[in-house]
């Protein structure tokens, strides 16, 4: 979907000035991390109210994030009710405790990416993997550093001796690089691109799943089972991680501060996740009260 189908507002653009969307939006679909959290990882003001109109209107809304499951229903929790959650970038889909959908990967795989981690910590990188099952994350390495890391993400995860046996179905291996990781992770695990996703997910996160496992796979599923349309779809993102899931809304927009080509590939651009650019943009766009911008 290109930027070209309608014009991107200006990257100075404010809510005020958002194209007015239809009443028929059914679904707002919201990335977590540098677009509906600010900079200091908060929930932008007015979110629960914002939530609570929604419900009335009959408007689902789903975050959609590289987290973990149990990170995002923890941050959620009461307001959690008929909320989809589209956790470990698209690889697992809950609903009030229901799995939707998962895409597992292989375990000789899992295993496969965890040894590549070793080996490129071996060689002097500051790095970890994380692997990701449907019951918890499991790490190798127990230093606070890394550890502090993780739990910003993987509320539920265990320090184990090796990471390539754990007791679990795995839907993704993380890797965090205290480094950037365009530019030392992802060269590294770039051999697994000729058969699965390596996307960088953050500044220091690159995510390894299926090939067929993304955001917007999730998010298709999601509107065929739910008969929601991409004219029916609001969506926000702001890394490399959400492209496909800008391509399945109509309504699509990047955050002031997102990825060049995030920005290149959304229709419209909001304000950033530091100016509650999401829930200025959805005030807008579906006439909410001013209260609850």
């Amino acid at each position: 979907m290109s930027s070209t189908s309608s014009p991107l507002l200006t990257a100075a653009a404010t809510a005020a000035e958002a194209p007015r969307g239809p009443a028929g939006i059914r679904l707002v679909v919201t990335d977590m991390d540098g677009t509906l959290l600010d900079d200091a990882k908060r929930f932008p003001e007015g979110l629960w109210r914002t939530l609570a109109e929604l419900r009335r209107r009959g408007v689902l809304f789903s975050p959609a994030s590289g987290r973990q499951y149990a990170t995002l229903a923890e941050q959620f929790a009461g307001a959690d009710e008929g909320m989809v959650f589209i956790a470990e970038n698209g690889t697992y889909v809950v609903r009030d405790g229901v799995e939707l959908s998962s895409d597992p990967l292989e375990p000789p795989v899992a295993a496969r990416l965890v040894r590549a981690v070793r080996e490129l910590a071996d060689g002097g990188a500051d790095v970890g993997a994380v692997v990701c099952g449907k019951r918890s994350a499991y790490v190798e390495r127990g230093d606070e550093g890394f550890l502090s890391e993780v739990r910003k993400y993987y509320v539920r995860h265990r320090v184990v001796a090796d990471a390539t046996a754990v007791d679990d179905e795995v839907i993704k291996v993380a890797v965090f690089g205290f480094g950037a990781a365009e530019r030392t992770v992802a060269p590294a695990l770039a051999p697994f691109a000729a058969t699965h996703q390596v996307v960088v997910s953050g500044e220091h996160w690159v995510d390894v799943m299926n090939r067929t496992a993304n955001k917007g796979a999730a998010l298709r599923r999601l509107q065929r089972d739910l008969g929601i349309t991409a004219a029916q779809t609001l969506v926000f993102g702001d890394y490399l991680n959400d492209l496909e899931m800008l391509d399945a809304a109509e309504w699509s927009f990047a955050m002031a501060n997102a990825h060049p080509e995030v920005v290149r590939r959304a229709r419209h651009l909001a304000p950033s996740n530091n100016d509650n650019g999401v829930l200025r943009t959805i005030a807008r766009l579906l006439h909410l009260p001013p209260a609850h911008a």
